[in-house]
C-alpha cells in the first residue's frame, strides 16, 4: 500500500502553523522553513512531510534549517 502524499496551499501552511504569510516567506528566505514546490506556472505548494517536519522540530525545541529536508 502505497502512502498518500498530499500538498498544502499557502492558506493551509498558515492554519497548520499559526504563521503569517508574511513570516512564512521570511523564514524560507533565512532558510529555517521548507520552500514551496512549484505545481504550475503561477501556483506553488508545500509537502506535508516538510511542514510537519518543521512542526516536529519546532515541538522538540530544535531550529529547522533548510538542509534537514
Amino acid at each position: 500500500m502505497t502512502k498518500l502524499k498530499r500538498l498544502l496551499t499557502l492558506r493551509e501552511v498558515m492554519e497548520l502553523t499559526t504563521l503569517s504569510r508574511a513570516t512564512i516567506y521570511r523564514k524560507m528566505e533565512l532558510g529555517t522553513f521548507p520552500k514551496p514546490v512549484q505545481i504550475s506556472k503561477r501556483r506553488v505548494a508545500w509537502r506535508t512531510s516538510d511542514v510537519n517536519a518543521w512542526i516536529d522540530a519546532k515541538l522538540a525545541g530544535q531550529e529547522w534549517e533548510a538542509g534537514d529536508e
